[in-house]
């Protein structure tokens, strides 16, 4: 039986419950408010309010406690120099939960944690991630809109090719087919000119006779 246990499981182990406790404490810490599930979001609720009440001894055990929850000194810092000082007139109640609704698909129910005080930053925080994120649309829109532009030209240069006549290709050819003409006219001069000079190179039969003669005596 689980009497007198408050301990909220998560549906974890007690290291990943611990991981991921650690992971959205600091995420909290970092930027003020954090988005997860309504269970995540009451384990958390504890989790931090427990470490700002030892920030607020400020004290290095109290240090050393925060440290050994966070393991992070940059956070610790920041915890023990800037958020606690926010909290200085209040004795609990240092986080709230906004629930948002049910989330598409698993139907679990989302809500946002923020540090009580932290309105104005978060709501800067805010305004500065939307510039961003606007810059970077306008970004990516300018881009594609010049290689939208790049290819229009492209299609146009093209089509300009395509309706220019083939001026440049037409003379290249013709005088390769004179050049062939006059070389097939060479050879046909310098065919029977050939057939002349073995005419006058083959002997006569008489004069074969007579030399033959002339070797019998």
């Amino acid at each position: 039986m689980r009497h007198r246990k408050k301990v909220k499981k998560i549906g974890r182990t007690p290291d990943h419950r611990q991981s991921t406790l650690r992971n959205l404490a600091s995420g909290l810490i970092e930027h003020h408010q954090i988005r997860t599930t309504l269970a995540k979001a009451k384990a958390l609720q504890q989790y931090v309010e427990r470490l700002i009440t030892y920030a607020k001894e400020n004290s290095v055990h109290s240090r050393r406690l925060v440290f050994k929850f966070l393991q992070n000194r940059a956070l610790v810092k920041k915890l023990f120099d800037e958020i606690v000082e926010k909290f200085e007139g209040r004795s609990g109640g240092y986080t709230r939960v906004v629930k948002l609704g049910q989330r598409r698909g698993d139907g679990a129910m989302m809500s946002i944690v923020q540090l009580v005080g932290f309105e104005q930053l978060i709501m800067e925080e805010e305004a500065e991630k939307k510039k961003r994120r606007q810059q970077r649309a306008d970004k990516k829109k300018a881009a594609e809109e010049a290689r939208a532009k790049e290819a229009e030209e492209a299609e146009e240069a093209a089509r300009a090719e395509e309706a220019a006549p083939e001026e440049t290709a037409e003379p290249a050819e013709e005088p390769k087919k004179k050049k062939a003409k006059s070389a097939g006219k060479k050879s046909e001069e310098e065919a029977p000119a050939a057939k002349t000079d073995q005419k006058k190179k083959k002997p006569s039969k008489k004069s074969k006779e007579e030399d033959s003669s002339e070797d019998k005596k």
